[in-house]
């Protein structure tokens, strides 16, 4: 019997336009009613996932960060950290500055940037669906450098770095991996999102990685969740669609990969269903929550 399902959300719960369908609402619903404990882990910071966790009623306990930090609702604070050192992630910007390249620091409520592009462009866009107190906070500031030397009593979960280029993008790879005490996340894909423009939709591809403290995966952060709630890890179902899912869609008693996942993350679940604009997730708790 599963008694915990963990749901990443972009490009798994969520649509290519950053949206939850009803299906799968209805599903979520159907699920929390069986008693099975719905967990939202995503890359995203704690303000971003917890406005789709309260609407979703799935609002128990989230991952965030790619596993940075559990959060507990009742509690209101989070019962699990692996969070990047500051002095890391100066390290990091330094390195994005020097090589022009473009990136973004998630601290728990806020993604720091320079400008609106990539990821923060796709976010940016859905933020105008939201009502203000929903929306993922994004601080554009002039030196991400001397901001973050000047942040005091901040959590950094992670930082995206991004590119159109792959040669640009492997070469700041290797400078990266050279960097103790952090994990690199290896993309072997370019990501890609939809927003709407008017009446018109434009399509954001890049390469992209993201850096967070070591040891730090979706997996660990629900082995803490389970272990502290006594639930079996063969009780655990894990969704996902993309290589920082990996960890979950191994390790869980039932690892479901999406439609759209690459090959090589089909390869390692247990069940494949639909993509996430066929409501995929919703597939997924029909045929395993009986």
């Amino acid at each position: 019997m599963y008694q915990l399902i963990a749901i990443d959300l972009d490009g798994t719960l969520l649509d290519s336009y950053g949206e939850i369908s009803i299906e799968n609402k209805e599903a979520i619903s159907y699920a929390i009613q069986k008693g099975v404990e719905v967990v939202l882990a995503s890359g995203r910071g704690n303000r971003s996932i917890e406005t789709m966790a309260m609407d979703l009623g799935a609002n128990h306990y989230m991952i965030c960060g790619n596993g940075a930090n559990v959060y507990d609702f009742q509690k209101q604070e989070n019962i699990y950290n692996r969070y990047l050192e500051k002095n890391k992630v100066l390290q990091i910007i330094k390195i994005c500055e020097e090589n022009s390249i473009y990136y973004n620091v998630f601290t728990e409520n806020t993604i720091i940037t320079k400008s609106l592009s990539y990821n923060t462009l796709f976010y940016n866009e859905e933020n105008a669906k939201k009502p203000e107190d929903k929306r993922t906070s994004i601080h554009i500031v002039e030196d991400v450098y001397e901001y973050v030397a000047n942040t005091q009593n901040t959590n950094f979960l992670k930082i995206t770095i991004c590119d159109n280029y792959k040669i640009i993008f492997e070469h700041i790879m290797k400078k990266l991996r050279l960097i103790k005490g952090v994990d690199v996340l290896e993309v072997a894909h370019m990501a890609r999102k939809i927003i709407k423009i008017g009446t018109e939709e434009k399509s954001i591809e890049y390469f992209y990685t993201e850096v967070t403290n070591q040891n730090v995966d979706k997996w660990n952060a629900i082995d803490f969740l389970i272990r502290t709630l006594q639930i079996p890890k063969e009780n655990v179902i894990a969704i996902g669609d993309n290589v920082n899912d990996i960890s979950m869609i191994q390790n869980a008693g039932m690892g479901v990969a999406m439609g759209n996942s690459a090959g090589y993350i089909k390869e390692n679940a247990d069940l494949v269903v639909a993509d996430n604009n066929e409501n995929g997730v919703a597939e997924a708790i029909y045929k395993l929550i009986k």
